[in-house]
Formats: structure tokens, sequence, C-alpha cells
């Protein structure tokens, strides 16, 4: 009887703890280090790393001519935050004819850890209280004067 009962709990245990098992990901672009090597600054332009690389994973936000690779390996176990093992960015810069001006690679050094401020964002004013905030635009709604109102 007392081996049955042995089996039932290890069989239980092995169940829970199944759920808890550790993986591993790779999420973004593949980097191949010899295609990568392969762009050239003064060589190379917009089509041939396209052709070389493929299509960027992001363009630069004020400015077109710079293409950004980023590929990330990451672990995790269970239901805990990922923690990355391995970054990689490799920025391409294009002058306004798009050849290649520049070629730069960083890792996961680059990663900056932000910290939140509380539970609250801090503003300035006056703080309300939670019926203030709730019940505080009644009669504001379509009253003249005001923005949104249906005023003069």
């Amino acid at each position: 009887m007392n081996n049955k009962r042995f089996v039932i709990l290890a069989s239980i245990a092995a169940l829970g703890l199944s759920g808890c098992a550790g993986y591993r990901e790779k999420r973004g672009f593949i980097l191949d280090e010899q295609l990568s090597q392969a762009v050239q600054v003064g060589t190379d332009n917009k089509t041939s790393v396209e052709r070389t690389l493929g299509r960027p994973t992001f363009t630069g936000q004020f400015n077109d001519n710079e293409w950004y690779y980023v590929s990330r390996s990451t672990s995790t176990f269970a239901f805990r935050t990922p923690r990355v093992i391995d970054q990689t960015v490799l920025r391409i810069r294009f002058d306004p004819a798009g050849n290649v001006t520049a070629v730069e690679r960083t890792g996961k050094d680059k990663i900056a850890s932000i910290d939140p401020y509380g539970r609250t964002t801090p503003t300035l004013g006056r703080r309300k209280s939670f019926f203030e905030e709730f019940f505080g635009n009644i009669g504001t709604v379509g009253s003249g004067g005001l923005p949104g109102g249906g005023g003069q």
C-alpha cells in the first residue's frame, strides 16, 4: 500500500513540476556572421545590403538612411521575466545617395535597465480624491465656453 501511495505522490509532483520547465527563445533577425561581415563601407548600397541581409528589422525613426538588424536570445524559467542571454544590433548607415557609410555592431551591454518610480506617475498640480476624479466632470459636458462644449 505504501508503494502505491508513493507512486501517486511522485506522479502528482512530476505533473506539478513539469509546468515549471525553462526554455530558450531566439527573436528577431538571425544573424549570419559571414553575411554581416560582407557588407562593406563605400562598396555596398541599399539594394546590395537588402539582397545580402534581407529587409531590416526596423529603420531609423527620424532618418530612413539608418537600418537596424536586431537579434536577441532569451532564457526564462516558469513564469519569471525572460533574461537576455545574448543580443546583437547591427546598424548600417547610408548617405543620401544610398551608399553604405558605416556598419556598427553592439551587444547586450547597451541594454538599459529602467526602474519605474513607484506605482504612480508623479504629476504637478492638485491631488484629487477618487470621488473628485470620478464625479468631477458632471455638468461640464455640453456647457458653453468649455472645450468640447456646445457653446458659441
